[in-house]
């Protein structure tokens, strides 16, 4: 019984928290005043014409965020997410985009029931790795000891959509979906975007917007998503349990996202995620974890179903 405890609890808590760390950085941000610069812009001259066009409109200006953001294929990550007593977390690593998601990311419980859990699984902190058709989570010596020595479970995105409910089909848009410009397009559904103004973000020069999401009431006219996109974003927000979102977004000079903070209300109490983004472009080299070092968690699933 205690095996087949440590095991279940331990595939629950590695999905939550693979999971919960892609989550939170989807809208994430740049860390470091380093900047990065990549992939988003072009021409200085054409820029400038650009920017002149789009200032005094927070919903043209937000529609060069996400198409630059989205281009830009790649940056290190840093977040930190808050769910009632549930969870405190933090993330860190680099992700990419270009072809589905990939990289890698350090997880870290620091506190609510889900840390006093790894705590007792020996560890608070696990590896994640993404790869276009699965994820992968390490985590520590006692789970190895319950599954024949293997210290990583395997994620496959169609077992994770074959779960039962709307939960399963949730978890795969989000590991294979997510991109960091998916806080510019929730903003650009709602239809309530401002302009704060200019503020510096870790040295860096940025523009400060914010909003506020209704998911029961997000607003189409006023956004660059199509009908089948909102209905999307719409569902997936409902299966998460959210209900109304603020957020506000810092952009720099380079149309890039350079911090995030999201405060929400979910259907299990309130929510908090600030993320940084920073080195766009970097080039990520993720690895498939060994197989032989590896349980699938479909076959896990299948000796504990309760999990």
């Amino acid at each position: 019984m205690k095996s087949t405890a440590v095991r279940r609890a331990t595939v629950s808590i590695a999905m939550a928290a693979a999971l919960t760390g892609v989550a939170a950085c989807s809208g994430s941000d740049s860390d470091g005043g380093s900047g990065g610069s990549s992939g988003g812009s072009s021409g200085g001259g054409d820029k400038a014409a650009g920017k002149a066009k789009t200032q005094a409109n927070p919903i043209a200006a937000l529609r060069s965020v996400e198409k630059s953001t989205d281009k830009a294929d790649s940056a290190k990550v840093e977040s930190t997410t808050t769910m009632g007593t549930i969870m405190a977390m933090e993330a860190d690593g680099a992700l990419g985009w270009s072809d589905g998601l990939t990289g890698t990311l350090t997880i870290t419980y620091t506190g609510g029931t889900m840390a006093d859990q790894m705590r007792q699984l020996g560890t608070t902190s696990m590896e994640a790795r993404y790869l276009p058709d699965a994820y992968y989570a390490k985590m520590g010596d006692k789970f190895a000891e319950q599954s024949g020595g293997k210290h990583w479970i395997k994620y496959a995105y169609d077992d994770l959509a074959d779960l039962a409910g709307g939960s399963g089909a949730y978890m795969k848009d989000q590991m294979q979906n997510t991109t960091p410009n998916q806080s510019v397009k929730l903003l650009l559904a709602s239809g309530d975007v401002k302009k704060v103004g200019a503020e510096k973000v870790r040295g860096e020069n940025t523009t400060h917007y914010s909003g506020t999401v209704d998911v029961a009431d997000l607003a189409g006219e006023s956004s660059n998503l199509t009908a089948d996109q909102l209905a999307d974003m719409k569902r997936q927000l409902e299966q998460a349990g959210v209900t109304t979102e603020t957020i506000d977004i810092w952009v720099n000079d380079e149309d890039l996202l350079v911090k995030k903070v999201e405060k929400g209300e979910l259907a299990t109490g309130s929510m908090s995620s600030t993320a940084f983004y920073s080195d766009y472009g970097v080039k990520i080299s993720t690895e498939e974890p060994p197989a032989g070092d590896t349980a699938d968690f479909k076959d896990l699933m299948q000796t504990q179903p309760a999990a």
